[in-house]
């Protein structure tokens, strides 16, 4: 019996279905992103979970108990929202008190678990000051204490890392990874960073107009995934649709080459991951499965690595290299290479 279970879950708003049949099984102690564009369904998901829209049909088990009648204060579910929604009249501490108050929990024993709470999040000096004294940083650690310190069966995260800057980004996404590994608490999490989402979930589910697309884990999903939604959403790459014909995969454009092994009987997509992909000087004759002549249309400096659109027959494929490598320039004509480790295949005919 999976620790949370989504099923069936469905949400319509004037007419248009929000989410649509959900199902999704997440195990105990396991972390579960939910990622899609913008409309896709995953904050109202996360939402009927926390107990703040009720569902119109579909049920959310924990524990194998339907909860998705209970009040939210019943749930004993931990949510940190976007905007982390601290309290600004009261302190660090009395913000991650709070949700002990609202249990009962007695003055001696709520002092030792938000002692403990903002310790682990590296706040310990900080409990008496008040969120406008706090830097965003800071106040997203009070909001992800206050969430923990109840000890929830299930955390939930709304886009938690959305409103710091780079630099603060990359230090709470390492710090939730860390706590995450002190405290190993089934998590929810939504998100539209594809790289914050590969680096802290166990599996992936990627929706799209409220349906979940495909679920797994993310190098499962960057490697190979199943779908032309996922394949064409997540990450860098050109997804190439053809047709077999005598054994050799013909995407147009002069590109044809024979599906490699693991290619599906009937494949109708290559993808092309551009952090995989070569460029060599034209006239070269590299020994790789994918190889095609084409020309720089593009090349855009990204501080350890150069962006390049190349057009070959008049389709632009991306290839990005770093730039340790001899660099190329718009005009320049290249040969674009890939080994097998550049290239995956999809037989999604339904999305064709």
């Amino acid at each position: 019996m999976p620790h949370l279970d989504l099923d069936q879950l469905t949400k319509t708003y004037d007419g248009n279905l929000a989410v649509d049949r959900l199902c999704l099984p997440v195990e105990k102690g396991e972390c579960i992103a939910l990622l899609g564009p913008s409309g896709c369904g995953k904050t109202t998901t996360l939402r009927m979970v926390a107990g703040f829209i009720t569902p119109d049909s579909g049920h959310i088990r924990l524990d194998g108990r339907a909860i998705e009648r209970d009040p939210p204060h019943k749930r004993k579910i931990g949510m940190v929202f976007q905007a982390y929604a601290l309290f600004p009249h009261l302190s660090a501490a009395g913000n991650v008190a709070f949700g002990l108050e609202m249990q009962g929990v007695t003055r001696a024993e709520r002092d030792r678990r938000v002692a403990d709470a903002l310790a682990m999040v590296g706040l310990a000096g900080m409990a008496e000051r008040y969120p406008a004294q706090l830097s965003g940083g800071q106040q997203q650690r009070v909001a992800l204490a206050r969430a923990l310190v109840i000890e929830p069966d299930l955390l939930l995260l709304d886009e938690p890392l959305s409103n710091l800057d780079a630099t603060l980004r990359g230090e709470m996404r390492a710090e939730i990874a860390r706590l995450r590994a002190r405290i190993p608490i089934t998590t929810l999490f939504v998100t539209h960073d594809q790289g914050e989402a590969m680096a802290l979930a166990d599996r992936i589910a990627v929706l799209d107009r409220g349906k979940l697309i495909e679920c797994a884990d993310p190098r499962s999903l960057s490697e190979q995934p199943t779908r032309l939604f996922t394949a064409q959403f997540l990450g860098e790459r050109s997804v190439l649709p053809g047709r077999l014909e005598n054994g050799f995969f013909d995407a147009g454009h002069g590109i044809r080459l024979a599906p490699g092994p693991g290619a599906p009987e009937r494949p109708s997509h290559l993808v092309l991951r551009a952090a995989r992909l070569g460029l060599a000087p034209a006239g070269s004759t590299p020994a790789t499965p994918f190889a095609a002549a084409g020309t720089i249309a593009e090349a855009a400096w990204l501080g350890d690595s150069i962006s390049y659109e190349v057009s070959v027959g008049g389709l632009l494929l991306r290839v990005i290299r770093p730039t340790t490598e001899p660099a190329f320039v718009p005009g320049q004509p290249v040969m674009v290479t890939g080994g097998p480790e550049a290239l995956s295949w999809l037989d999604d005919f339904a999305a064709v």
